[in-house]
């Protein structure tokens, strides 16, 4: 039996020993006088059958022990363990994510104080396509953070557009996360079948920018008296300061709790929670019933459609309380008349609930594009202001102040285009439209180009991605083999434009509107319409890409 310095304790216990041993105790003590102790007061494994040094008299020394009844040794173990525990400083436990959030970090008793979360943690990150990548990360990173590093480990553009989403296959909810939120907290509380995903989310920050855009006149509401239209800044100061009371109100269509039946109430979002009437648009306090609170949940978008739920539009959305993970009767089903509508009502949510600190997020990245120049990725942003005409036919370059002689430099180098192409012809080299020349495959390796995908799957990517204005891409027609179409984004409405072939000259090129404006390839296209509306309702001007991990 091996013996323990912790053991000595016992010795007062045991008078029947067995004096047979006590030479040979006397020579184990001997031997290890000089043997020494570990850090944290046990003997090393080749010590584990000797005595302490100190001990000189037969009394003091250890001896072993005759049979002992087992209770009286554990009742003896017990006192003895809440001893150590009350007297030794508490050890931090090196595996705090092992523990469930009841249990204490530490390995002695739960009396004792428990320690913050650190370390490092292992989240997956998956992409449009389903391939998912592995990231360790520590405790306090934030999601801004993580798609930060994602950005750079990629070589993608930072645009400061990039989202982390926490999206749910089961329920089927999907919301972006935060900038600020920390990725570790987000993930405790979701499931296995649960993930990340990683993509664009233009419109995180848009009603910053168009903030009439995102709250209808006829839906937002003040405690005070307001006379004629509120400007943009004096709006978003109403929703920004904590001491305001505005509220967004309207018709929600509302899933009962349990039950597949929907009702149609007038519903108000206010700071303190999401209300309806109960009779039909009062305010009255003793009329208004609590939907949801808004501190211990978030707001997600229903991607699943209106046939799983049985929604009477496709305009759902979902609130769901951070406790529930695949409990689909404990989440608060929604419903709007319109796009324009759910995107409020999702929006003021947001703004309610998080308040000053999405201003904060919205403004880090330019405050960081100073300090972190050196770090940042050189981003193209040009602006058309920007842009000069210039001739190039002399010795030196010429800026062309004369706007009619610009116009004639540019059908100048059109024809130019041409010419150069139809000589290539005749020399023998293929047509730009050929399958095996670059210019008829080049707009492939373009990140806006996403090849044979259907017009469903187009509306899913650009909805996904934040239907802003000027958001598009391009896909090849299904109906006509040989044609493209832009897929356009315009007022959360999106259109659908085809690109023909044409023929000029024994030149093929592309048209968007039958022939007027003529390109020699996709990539041409693009660049003209990123600077000029032309035929579109507006610019090109955000391009629905995805990324491969």
């Amino acid at each position: 039996m091996s013996v323990r310095i912790d053991d000595v304790d016992l010795e007062a216990l045991v008078n029947d020993m067995n004096s047979s041993f006590e030479s040979l105790y006397t020579s184990c003590s001997v031997q290890t006088e000089s043997t020494p102790l570990l850090h944290n007061g046990q003997l090393p494994r080749h010590a584990a059958y000797h005595t302490h040094a100190q001990p000189t008299s037969p009394h003091q020394r250890l001896h072993r022990s005759q049979p002992m009844h087992i209770l009286a040794v554990r009742k003896l173990q017990e006192e003895e363990q809440q001893y150590r525990t009350s007297s030794l400083p508490a050890i931090p436990n090196p595996f705090p994510e092992l523990c469930s959030p009841a249990s204490s970090p530490t390995l002695s008793s739960g009396s004792l104080p428990q320690c913050q979360p650190s370390g490092k943690y292992i989240i997956k990150v998956f992409s449009e396509d389903g391939m998912g990548k592995v990231v360790e990360i520590p405790a306090d990173m934030t999601a801004r953070d993580l798609c930060q590093f994602l950005v750079y480990k990629n070589h993608c553009v930072d645009d400061n557009s990039w989202a982390l989403v926490e999206h749910h296959p089961a329920l089927g909810l999907e919301r972006c996360l935060e900038d600020h939120e920390l990725v570790v907290q987000v993930q405790a509380s979701m499931t296995s079948e649960s993930k990340f995903l990683f993509r664009k989310n233009y419109a995180k920050y848009e009603f910053f920018k168009n903030p009439l855009n995102f709250f209808p006149e006829q839906m937002v509401a003040f405690c005070q008296e307001t006379s004629g239209t509120i400007p943009p800044s004096q709006l978003l100061q109403n929703f920004l300061n904590s001491s305001s009371c505005p509220e967004i109100q309207g018709y929600l269509y509302v899933k009962e709790m349990g039950r597949k039946s929907w009702k149609k109430l007038y519903v108000f979002l206010r700071r303190s929670g999401l209300y309806f009437s109960t009779k039909g648009t009062s305010k009255e306090p003793r009329h208004l019933q609590l939907l949801a609170d808004l501190e211990d949940s978030n707001v997600f978008t229903v991607i699943t459609g209106r046939k799983l739920h049985n929604a009477p539009t496709d305009f759902e959305f979902c609130i769901k309380p951070n406790k529930v993970r695949n409990e689909v009767k404990e989440l608060r089903m929604l419903c709007a008349e319109d796009e324009q509508s759910r995107t409020c009502w999702m929006t003021a949510f947001r703004l309610f609930k998080y308040g000053i600190l999405l201003y904060q997020n919205y403004k880090i990245p330019q405050q960081r594009k100073t300090l972190l120049s050196h770090f940042s990725a050189p981003v193209r942003s040009v602006s058309e202001n920007s842009l000069v005409a210039m001739d190039f036919s002399g010795r030196i370059g010429r800026v062309i102040d004369n706007p009619v002689e610009a116009q004639s430099a540019a059908m100048e180098e059109g024809h130019a285009w041409r010419k150069r192409g139809k000589r290539m012809n005749i020399l023998g080299s293929p047509s730009p439209l050929h399958p095996s020349s670059l210019s008829g495959v080049i707009h492939r390796t373009q990140l806006w180009f996403h090849g044979r995908i259907s017009r469903e799957e187009s509306h899913k990517m650009i909805h996904q991605q934040g239907r802003v204005d000027g958001m598009f891409l391009l896909r090849d027609s299904q109906s006509n083999p040989k044609a493209f179409v832009l897929t356009l984004c315009h007022h959360q409405k999106i259109k659908h434009f085809q690109i023909l072939p044409c023929e000029e000259d024994g030149q093929m090129f592309l048209s968007l509107d039958d022939g007027a404006t003529k390109f020699t390839d996709l990539i041409q296209l693009v660049e003209f319409y990123v600077l000029n509306r032309g035929v579109l309702p507006c610019k090109l001007k955000h391009p629905c890409t995805t990324v491969a991990l």
